[in-house]
């Protein structure tokens, strides 16, 4: 086990440790900072993402967990630090090298974020229109599988998503989002207005397609069950970085007032275990 430095020589306050090798680590990110105008919503921080987990990437409401997926994703600027994707410093590189990288993940933002005037076969196919240079008979061909893959009905493929239900559209989306095949997968709060069926069947699947497609996944989420069922490795933003990431039981032991809030609150679930379950805690009073 080998700890790194933070980006601030001599401030180990956000240094993380690592237990992966470099052929592990899909997503290196150190000292990233991250400010609009003269607000800082990012500061010196440093994250993994591993190949082929499931990392839940939680924090309070404005804290900026989708400010950190854009800045992966290259959408928007940072101010300091470095974001290494496949190796590769996305923010630095040549197109060439950038093509190469968006090529190999794919993205599902929130409420799916599907082209309204399309269909969603239309919709699947852009990344491939976008990236690939196929026949058209042959990407209809590649779309009815992406949409046999995320559980759609075979129907869905000539409908608008004005037809769809809310469970329909996300697995639209996510049909696009593995329309390249990708080898790691953001979910931007991809449970997000399904209903309680709906968001742990869509857990299920992500679980299911990782184990058959060997995919690694990034997921912004608020939902306590999608970190409890599905997420191998758990990241808490607050206080601008970082606080804290590993296991669930890691998140249960650690001392900060809004972690212990969310971990052991009111609307967390009893969580049986060979340890402990979450415990009652003071109420938190919203300082991150």
């Amino acid at each position: 086990m080998t700890r790194e430095p933070s980006a601030q020589d001599g401030d180990p306050s956000n240094a993380i440790v690592s237990t992966a090798s470099d052929d592990d680590v899909l997503i290196r990110a150190r000292g990233v900072n991250v400010a609009f105008g003269s607000k800082k919503i990012l500061e010196n921080l440093s994250l993994d993402v591993r190949r082929g987990e499931i990392l839940g990437f939680v924090g309070p409401s404005g804290a900026g967990k989708s400010v950190l997926l854009r800045t992966i994703l290259g959408l928007n600027p940072k101010q300091g630090g470095s974001i290494e994707v496949f190796g590769i410093d996305y923010h630095e590189a040549s197109e060439r090298e950038k093509l190469s990288v968006e090529r190999r993940w794919g993205v599902l933002f929130q409420q799916g974020a599907l082209f309204s005037a399309l269909t969603v076969a239309e919709n699947i196919e852009v990344p491939m229109r976008e990236y690939l240079d196929l026949s058209p008979k042959l990407m209809r061909e590649l779309t009815r599988l992406k949409i046999d893959l995320v559980g759609l009905a075979p129907d869905a493929i000539d409908k608008y998503p004005s037809e769809l239900s809310g469970g329909m559209i996300k697995r639209a989306a996510l049909a696009r989002a593995l329309a390249l095949d990708p080898e790691i997968v953001f979910l931007d709060e991809p449970t997000s207005g399904l209903d309680p069926i709906g968001a742990a069947e869509f857990d299920q699947l992500i679980m299911t397609l990782r184990d058959t497609l060997g995919l690694s996944v990034y997921m912004v989420t608020h939902d306590l069950d999608s970190l409890f069922q599905a997420c191998d490795r758990i990241a808490v933003l607050g206080d601008r970085k970082v606080l804290v990431e590993g296991p669930l039981s890691k998140m249960l032991d650690y001392d900060h007032p809004w972690v212990k809030s969310y971990f052991h609150g009111k609307r967390a679930r009893t969580v049986v275990t060979d340890d402990a379950a979450p415990a009652p805690s003071p109420a938190y009073d919203g300082a991150a």
